[in-house]
């Protein structure tokens, strides 16, 4: 979920049956493959009246996703807040978390580019 409380967007984790802030904007993770995108589409069908959350699919394979998992996709779009796409990153299979993530220039261009995207940009 991101929360702004004003001094810029802080991204948190939410568990399970903790209630969602006012003003936050919910936002789903998952690997670009049909199982992880069957699992956001059961997740919506629990959803309920919460606001509609940002999916954002990182991919998991240099090549595009496999037609079945697009075609979840796309069908689930109208439940969702909007689409972002994270590029395969190789970088991201050897770095141990985070902050040594964001050292490597393909990772803040795609970082910036999912944060512009998700504002509207």
């Amino acid at each position: 979920m991101l929360d702004d409380d004003g001094d810029g967007a802080q991204a948190r984790v939410v568990m399970p049956a903790e209630p969602i802030p006012y003003g936050a904007q919910p936002v789903l993770l998952t690997e670009s493959t049909v199982y992880g995108v069957t699992c956001v589409e059961e997740l919506l069908l629990r959803w309920g009246p919460l606001p509609k959350p940002w999916l954002v699919l990182i991919s998991d394979a240099p090549t595009r996703p496999v037609a079945d998992a697009r075609f979840v996709v796309r069908a689930l779009e109208g439940r969702l807040a909007g689409v972002a796409r994270i590029p395969y990153l190789p970088v991201l299979r050897a770095v141990k978390g985070p902050d040594e993530a964001m050292e490597h220039k393909d990772v803040q261009a795609a970082a910036a580019k999912l944060r512009r995207t998700m504002e509207g940009r």
